[in-house]
């Protein structure tokens, strides 16, 4: 068929409502009607979809549409439909939601010949009755959206959609578009290779979109900076992305409570909430939506003006697929992803036990999420390039990195010294262990290798293990140091590691990242909370009242004969002075601030917030007071209820599935959230008393923070980090909470 422009143009207008086309859609229109097959590679918002809707409207025939999102299907219908008003057969969807009535509506309109459009899942093509049904129909081109999937590279990969050539051969040949939103080289040829199109004509519009902000954010008390961060955006639509529905379902929870309409979104839902969910958002009666990562949302919106990651992706691809749905109008799109490093290694967990090849695929696909979430450059720079495309600008002066610069240091020291650490070691072992060596922190592992005698044992002893854990992940990043597959997580040197133990060249490390993390949690805490209270309009707080707070707080430390920390850390007094909490309930939102230690030192805290705030007649911000459901945690409960059994910790643990140093921050976490226990039967029977006498009195009279790092330096080297741990967690029982 020879494409007409004039009709072209006509059906764009009359139907669509546009006067002009973006980029090469006309180009990719005229191709398809022409009957050639084609590869459009474009970025979300660039309007994929309208180039298989308008071909469709003006071919003879029906397009099959080929998408594995149900939700997107459904969707795009109901657009068509509107398009032409009263005709509900000019576009349908096949898959497993529908009842056998609809199904047979449905073909009644295909074999009419009234059908331009049929969306249907890869998995409802496969099946024999479909496959009989559309060999009965006129089809004019197959679309194959989400082409993405068809890769194992991909980051949506689903088997089905490598069997869609065989089936197009069997239905019958016409033209064949494939169309995705993000797709590395690797992809691209994969896809074109199984669906057999290998001289289809290649469209590759620019990934980069100038009206997206992207930011990363460390995890510090995320819910309380995307609580402040959505009232700060009332009234405007957006998507939270969670790793697992477990959270999602707690996220959507936490966010109403806190009087943000949410509601959750995901595949263990029943098919008719998930759709309920999803025209409450697309018609605004909810103002956010959360959804599971791995369950993509298949939702045609153009007004959503954040999209933010509470846990970090799996893949760029999926960051990048996933932020695209920000901003679909060219207007406000703000992307935040929170990164912590814990989340990267939970998702290597998750790869455990799959086959090699696929743990392979996996690792690679997560080398590259680390290393964008640690990167100093521009992160558009860093997202296109992954994509195949330069940004030649130096500063794009839209996502965190180009508006707040963070500085750096040339590196290449303290990289060789971890490269000839690993080379030293006879065995491999995991980043934790060798950032423990350089720094000079004795734990059992350690002392059971004899790793201590080493000469690298505290080496790079004038920085924390934190600050090594860092140089080493900035290493893996740079491919200078990589993880093994079979034993997953043991490091080894490359052959690029070699060569720059050999010829080192200068070597970039983010000074904040790096430094931020120096042994003081206090002060990390303290930096967090600012960049929060600043993040919120609010700098540190009221400055007058927190003067008075720390005198407060240094007068009962006299009185009461405690280390000023010991009663309130500075983070919790920052919070104070945001907060402005007059109730005990208000008190306990502050950071580090449990039941215990309200009821036991707030009293005149309060009492003197109370007063400052009348006489001076603030207006209180209750936007910052988050709210939080009680704690359903199960594993919690079964701790606490194990520890007034008297059980042994090491039996706890066990009966858990856990490692002692898990068990004891699960401990850590419940005594922090003010609940007091009693474990001295377990200490007084494994540690001697007089060590746990002189960690107890450093914790008293001569600790400034509870960090364990700094006690052990206190301490010296013979005092080992479970029984500093099990000391503070009886201190902070008896006299901090």
């Amino acid at each position: 068929m020879t494409p007409d422009p004039a009709q072209i143009r006509k059906t764009l207008k009359e139907f669509f409502g546009y006067d002009a086309f973006k980029a090469d859609q006309e180009q990719i229109i005229r191709h398809l009607i022409g009957g050639g097959d084609a590869f459009v590679l474009m970025p979300t918002g660039g309007g994929k979809s309208l180039c298989y809707q308008l071909p469709a409207l003006v071919m003879e025939g029906t397009a099959i549409i080929i998408s594995p999102l149900i939700a997107l299907m459904k969707n795009q219908v109901d657009l068509l439909r509107g398009f032409v008003a009263g005709d509900g057969s000019i576009a349908h969807f096949l898959n497993s939601s529908l009842t056998r009535q609809q199904i047979d509506e449905v073909r009644e309109d295909l074999l009419s010949g009234r059908t331009r459009l049929l969306y249907v899942a890869p998995e409802s093509l496969t099946k024999e009755e479909n496959v009989t049904l559309l060999r009965e129909v006129r089809i004019s081109f197959y679309a194959v959206d989400e082409a993405h999937c068809i890769s194992e590279w991909g980051h949506d990969f689903r088997p089905e959609y490598r069997r869609i050539r065989a089936l197009v051969d069997q239905i019958g040949r016409a033209p064949i578009i494939a169309l995705t939103a993000t797709a590395t080289p690797k992809v691209q040829s994969d896809i074109l290779k199984n669906l057999g199109i290998p001289d289809a004509a290649v469209f590759k519009s620019s990934f980069n979109r100038p009206n997206l902000y992207y930011e990363i954010r460390d995890k510090v008390d995320p819910e309380k900076d995307l609580i402040k961060f959505i009232r700060q955006h009332a009234g405007k639509s957006g998507i939270i992305y969670c790793l697992s529905r477990k959270k999602v379902e707690e996220m959507a929870e936490l966010l109403c409570i806190n009087g943000i309409q949410a509601l959750p979104y995901h595949a263990g839902l029943e098919a008719k909430v998930r759709a309920e969910n999803q025209d409450k958002f697309l018609m605004e009666e909810v103002q956010v939506i959360v959804a599971t990562i791995a369950f993509v949302m298949g939702i045609d919106k153009p007004d959503i003006r954040f999209v933010i990651h509470y846990d970090i992706p799996k893949s760029i691809e999926s960051y990048y697929q996933e932020t695209g749905r920000a901003g679909r109008d060219g207007q406000e799109g703000i992307c935040i992803a929170y990164y912590s490093y814990k989340d990267i290694q939970k998702l290597e967990k998750f790869m455990q036990g799959k086959p090699v090849a696929e743990q392979e695929i996996s690792r690679q696909l997560l080398s590259e999420v680390l290393a964008y979430a640690e990167s100093s450059q521009c992160r558009r720079k860093l997202l296109l390039n992954y994509f195949g495309e330069d940004y030649t600008e130096e500063n794009c002066r839209c996502c965190d990195n180009c508006v707040h610069p963070k500085p750096t240091f040339d590196g290449r020291k303290e990289m060789q010294l971890v490269i000839r650490l690993v080379q030293a070691l006879p065995e491999h072992f995991k980043l934790d262990h060798l950032a423990n060596i350089l720094a000079g922190v004795s734990n059992s592992l350690i002392k059971s290798y004899k790793h201590d005698e080493l000469e690298f044992f505290g080496a790079g002893k004038g920085h924390s293990e934190k600050f090594w854990c860092t140089v080493i992940h900035q290493g893996l990043t740079a491919h200078l140091l990589a993880k093994e597959i079979e034993a997953y997580g043991l490091i080894h040197v490359t052959e690029l590691g070699l060569k720059f133990l050999a010829e080192p060249w200068e070597l970039r490390l983010v000074e904040d990242r790096v430094f931020s993390g120096g042994g003081d949690e206090e002060e990390d805490e303290e930096a967090a909370a600012a960049a929060v209270a600043m993040r919120a309009g609010g700098g540190a707080g009221d400055p007058v009242l927190l003067s008075m707070l720390k005198d407060l707080r240094k007068d009962l430390g006299k009185r009461l004969k405690l280390q000023p920390w010991i009663i309130f850390g500075d983070p919790a007094l920052e919070d104070m002075a945001i907060l402005y909490p007059e109730t005990f309930e208000e008190l306990k939102n502050c950071q580090g601030v449990g039941e215990g230690k309200a009821r036991k030192f707030g009293e005149e805290f309060i009492r003197l917030i109370k007063k400052y705030v009348d006489e001076n007649e603030i207006e209180r911000p209750d936007d910052f007071v988050v709210k939080s459901a009680p704690n359903k945690s199960a594993s919690k409960v079964a701790i606490i209820q194990s520890i007034d059994r008297r059980l042994a910790l090491e039996d706890i643990a066990a009966a858990r599935g856990m490692e002692m140093d898990e068990l004891l921050g699960e401990i850590e976490a419940i005594v922090s959230s003010g609940t007091k226990l009693n474990l001295d039967y377990y200490i007084e029977e494994n540690l001697d008393e007089e060590i746990v006498q002189e960690i107890y009195d450093y914790f008293k009279n001569e600790a400034t923070s509870d960090d364990i790092q700094a006690a052990i330096d206190a301490l010296g080297p013979d005092y080992y980090e479970n029984e500093v741990r099990l000391v503070r967690l009886k201190f902070l029982c008896e006299i901090a909470s």
